[in-house]
């Protein structure tokens, strides 16, 4: 793990440590030994390991949104609506899709009336796919920015 740590993107080894937390493959108490192995330039990435993460996409996700100065929130329950990946600023819901979990009309169905449930609730939300957020970022950084700019430039009117 701390090989792995070194030589990744910083994102990738934070998603590494994510999932590896979070499948049980390393404890928490393991972080110390790796953060110890690593150089000393990586050990910020310490600040941003978080084992509730489910997926490689939801951590990406989730470090876009921090670098865009979003607070975010992971795994969040929401009464009538269930567990969502993240919440962001405690209005934007970002559920991170995957093809092998939203293939299908009954899922596509499924997360179309999770989305209306969260709508009647207040929340905003918006569904990147694990293909954009592994392959343009950018997209994903837009679409969260866009989404935030304009709820601001509506409070602000």
């Amino acid at each position: 793990m701390a090989q792995s740590t070194a030589c990744q993107t910083p994102r990738a080894a934070v998603a590494t440590l994510d999932s590896a937390l979070h499948l049980g493959l390393i404890r928490p108490e393991d972080l110390d030994e790796i953060f110890s192995a690593v150089p000393a330039r990586r050990r910020v990435l310490r600040n941003f390991i978080d084992g509730r993460a489910e997926s490689g996409p939801e951590t990406l996700v989730r470090l876009m949104a921090l670098a865009l100065g979003f607070d975010v929130e992971v795994q969040v329950h929401i009464r009538t609506v269930g567990r969502v990946d993240l919440v962001l600023d405690g209005w934007l819901v970002v559920e991170c899709d995957s093809e092998k979990f939203h293939s299908g009309w009954a899922s596509q169905k499924a997360d179309r009336r999770r989305d209306l449930a969260l709508a009647a609730l207040g929340y905003s939300s918006v569904r990147p796919i694990a293909e954009d957020i592994f392959f343009h970022p950018e997209v994903v950084v837009n679409a969260l920015r866009g989404l935030r700019d304009a709820r601001e430039r509506r409070g602000s009117a």
